[in-house]
């Protein structure tokens, strides 16, 4: 009987202790810089809202611009062990056992501190885009340049077609809209 007993307290105890501990997992961290300011990184273990995971310690591997470290974390923040140089970028990767979680920043460096942008990857797809974009509107502008001043050419020298009259048309044109 007191064996069983014995049994049941050891089970509700091992559940207990199990419920209220939490995983030691890294979904989401954002990137600040050291608060002794030595030139290094600080890497912050954050909820989906963005805020410090506290409870996260013990280290875990992260692969930076594809070397990797060991990364230990005292609640929830762990340090970069090299200073950074000079402005760089650097692209974060930590890999879970569901998932991976990569961030790029670009980290500007100044002579008193780290300043870490964060770069979105939708961006990478939109600016490039939108170069294309302008460049091909670009070239069908030119295009349509080159074709309107052959045209004027020809008619200025074949039929005495002058740029003045043409601006003038266009007054007189005006002038009838009001």
């Amino acid at each position: 009987m007191i064996n069983r007993l014995f049994q049941i307290t050891v089970c509700l105890l091992l559940t207990y202790l199990t419920t209220d501990a939490q995983p030691q997992r890294i979904d989401n961290f954002i990137v600040e810089e050291n608060l002794t300011k030595n030139g290094k990184l600080a890497i912050i273990a954050v909820d989906s809202a963005e805020k410090p995971l506290e409870n996260i310690n013990g280290t875990f591997v992260f692969n930076l611009n594809g070397f990797q470290q060991d990364l230990a974390f005292h609640d929830g923040i762990a340090v970069v062990k090299h200073p950074l140089e000079s402005s760089t970028f650097v692209f974060f990767k930590h890999k879970n056992q569901e998932k991976s979680v990569g961030k790029l920043y670009y980290v500007h460096k100044s002579a008193q501190s780290l300043k870490p942008f964060k770069i979105y990857g939708a961006l990478l797809l939109i600016i490039p885009g939108a170069i294309l974009l302008i460049a091909y509107l670009f070239k069908r502008f030119l295009t349509t340049f080159v074709v309107l001043a052959v045209l004027y050419a020809y008619f200025h020298y074949t039929k005495g077609l002058d740029l003045s009259k043409i601006f003038e048309s266009i007054l007189f044109g005006l002038k009838g809209l009001f």
